[in-house]
């Protein structure tokens, strides 16, 4: 019935007639209770979303936590199988790959203990000494030097032989220098026998962006190095004789390891930074002999079965390493100051 409501009384149905506004009001209040339905179906679509995602965050946390305990409890026991050597006699490989640097794989610590194992291993006929590096710290270089000579002394039956493969160049040289005999390919890079300290300098950047570097020492020279700051003749006089002294050690380093082989006396540019291919480094005495691994191992040790005993890095290193990687203090040395490099 038009304009009108029916009404329950009792067991009676009741027309009601409804005015204009009544009317509006009730199509309002169900308008109303129609969007907070559709609301409340939201919000609870929302939450079931949320809950899901926290729950799928707390199992892939779950997941991470439960490999990454997995591969601390595990990686000692790869570790030991990598280190199982073979019965009979072997050679020993010694890999030195990358920048010669504290906290890398070809670091002092990892190279002198593969060198000590090696040495100590009755069963090692000859050490190899493969080499594919650019160089790095003097420091770290010089003391692999150090204990090869003297690992040479106290085992003197043992030959070691450095095996220089795409790159032996400066820190990595005189590591090889202190070897029995050094081996190279034809193509390989060989020398490179001198120092570098590199950074950069911000004072012309500084200006245009008008901004003032405020520095506070206690000592004439203590920020000599800052990259924010122009130079002085006398600091780069002073510095220019730190890394004069270190090439020094490193010529002298070589010449000890070297001796006679060295064709210095003909070729004055031996110590000058350059570097030379196999072939030209074995005119100049810069290497003994072409040829690789295999071969030294065959023909010149006279042992073909090569055993590694190189420091490896375990696959809880690897995985720790990939996310702690410590990129802030790389950049901060590269745009101040980098440390004396045999490079």
């Amino acid at each position: 019935m038009p304009g009108s409501i029916g009404v329950q009384m009792g067991n009676q149905l009741r027309w009601v007639n409804m005015s204009d506004e009544w009317k509006a009001s009730a199509v309002g209040e169900s308008d109303d209770k129609s969007w907070k339905l559709l609301e409340k179906t939201l919000l609870a679509g929302v939450q079931e979303q949320r809950r899901s995602r926290r729950w799928g965050i707390f199992f892939k946390s779950l997941t991470f936590i439960y490999l990454f305990a997995a591969l601390a409890l595990f990686a000692p026991l790869l570790d030991l199988q990598e280190g199982v050597k073979g019965g009979a006699s072997h050679t020993a490989l010694i890999e030195v790959r990358g920048m010669i640097a504290d906290k890398e794989m070809a670091s002092a610590d990892n190279i002198v203990g593969s060198l000590r194992a090696a040495f100590e291993d009755s069963k090692t006929k000859g050490v190899i000494l493969r080499i594919n590096s650019p160089g790095g710290s003097p420091v770290q270089s010089g003391y692999i030097y150090d204990e090869i000579r003297r690992l040479r002394a106290e085992y003197p039956a043992i030959k070691l032989y450095a095996v220089i493969t795409d790159l032996g160049a400066s820190g990595a040289y005189y590591i090889a220098s202190a070897a029995d005999q050094i081996y190279a390919d034809k193509a390989s890079l060989v020398g490179s026998i001198g120092v570098t300290a590199a950074g950069f300098g911000f004072v012309g950047v500084m200006e245009k962006l008008g901004v003032d570097r405020r520095v506070y020492t206690a000592g004439e020279h203590k920020a000599f190095l800052d990259p924010f700051q122009p130079p002085r003749d006398d600091e780069a006089r002073f510095w220019q004789g730190v890394l004069e002294t270190t090439h020094r050690q490193f010529i002298d380093s070589v010449k000890q390891g070297r001796g006679d082989r060295l064709k210095s006396a003909e070729h004055p540019e031996l110590f000058s930074g350059l570097v030379w291919s196999g072939e030209q480094a074995l005119q100049l005495g810069l290497i003994d002999a072409l040829g690789n691994a295999s071969y030294v191992a065959r023909e010149v040790i006279g042992e073909k079965e090569l055993v590694d005993f190189t420091v490896k890095e375990s696959p809880f290193d690897r995985f720790a390493k990939r996310l702690g990687a410590s990129v802030a203090e790389d950049l901060v040395m590269w745009m101040g100051f980098q440390g004396p490099s045999l490079r």
